[in-house]
């Protein structure tokens, strides 16, 4: 049966099915294979949920706008979105993203998330299973923590304001960014 989190009460569990149509994708959809927030690959243990992410500020609030039926309300309480970009929304004020065009030029949009690493981690999250796809994003997801490397190699401990890109983009991808 396909459901929506806003005809579900928020509740959503194992086996319920997602349908998708939103401006980037219309006639998706998937089934929850695993338990909301369970990480079932040993390799994977991402810092931030997708919620406290959006709460704290990524992606210059211009993030699932157009797509928040597919995911919890919960999750847009307190998150930080605008119309326009706004580099202020993000945690460290800092513009840290390219435009989604040089993301599908550089083949870094793995099928069947238009949206990139972002929203296959909110799918995953939320319990979808994708072998061959979860594997590639994971690969890429442990690849990014050599920017966490270099801000331990180059920043003083507890100095948030050291490499405020490299930061935001940490937690963009749901590392720790306060390290």
């Amino acid at each position: 049966m396909a459901v929506a989190w806003q005809d579900c009460g928020g509740r959503m569990a194992r086996g319920d099915w997602i349908e998708v149509e939103d401006r980037m994708q219309s006639g998706y959809g998937y089934s929850l294979d695993a338990e909301t927030g369970a990480m079932t690959d040993p390799g994977f243990a991402p810092f931030y949920s997708p919620a406290e992410m959006l709460q704290m500020g990524v992606f210059e609030g211009r993030y699932l706008n157009d797509c928040r039926a597919e995911f919890p309300e919960s999750w847009f309480a307190s998150a930080k979105l605008s119309a326009r970009a706004d580099p202020a929304l993000n945690y460290f004020g800092v513009k840290s993203r390219q435009p989604l065009a040089e993301w599908r030029r550089k083949g870094w949009i793995i099928q069947p998330d238009p949206r990139g690493w972002f929203q296959w981690y909110c799918r995953y999250y939320l319990g979808r299973r994708l072998p061959g796809v979860d594997d590639r994003q994971i690969k890429r997801w442990r690849g990014f923590a050599r920017h966490a490397g270099q801000v331990r190699a180059n920043c003083e401990p507890g100095n948030p304001f050291c490499r405020p890109r490299q930061r935001q983009a940490l937690l963009q991808w749901s590392y720790d960014c306060l390290i």
